[in-house]
């Protein structure tokens, strides 16, 4: 039997989850979240690295020539504190900014060979990690695992996903 009792399966239990039963999925996804984030984690700290330069990295891998802007909009971060994170990935030769063809004043992003092949290399851990947990608790839990982290996104950060999404998953 499963925290949502009799029927649980089916969904129609999820609606009168106790306090407890939410508590426990928080504290999962604190935990998991710790998983996720551990080999990158480490790979990053070698190089003096946090999750902020990962996640620009990532979705400067997604969307190559991503401009500031857009980038600014998708990680949820102040303009000052992406510059910071930039600044460094750009110095250190991850990072290409390029002016933008259309409007001087856009910067367009895009990932040098070494910036791919850190990217890669973070990517392939959490990747490694995901696919592991995903065989394990199997097709059906991995559907409904993507529907209740698209349902726990708010309205913009869900529009922000889609779009990614939609470039192919």
């Amino acid at each position: 039997m499963t925290d949502g009792g009799p029927g649980a399966h089916g969904g129609e239990n999820l609606l009168f989850l106790t306090d407890e039963q939410l508590r426990k999925g928080i504290e999962a996804m604190f935990f998991a979240y710790r998983g996720f984030t551990a080999d990158p984690d480490r790979i990053l700290g070698e190089m003096a690295y946090g999750r902020a330069h990962h996640r620009a990295m990532h979705f400067i891998n997604r969307s190559p020539g991503t401009t500031v802007n857009n980038l600014l909009t998708v990680l949820g971060v102040t303009k000052q504190s992406l510059n910071r994170v930039l600044r460094t990935l750009i110095a250190d030769g991850l990072v290409e900014s390029r002016v933008g063809k259309r409007d001087k004043r856009e910067r367009h992003l895009f990932l040098t060979e070494e910036g791919r092949t850190l990217e890669r290399e973070l990517s392939d851990a959490q990747r490694g990690r995901m696919r592991s947990a995903y065989r394990e608790a199997g097709p059906d839990a991995v559907a409904g695992f993507r529907r209740v982290l698209e349902a726990m996104m708010d309205p913009e950060m869900r529009r922000q996903y889609l779009k990614i999404k939609e470039r192919g998953d």
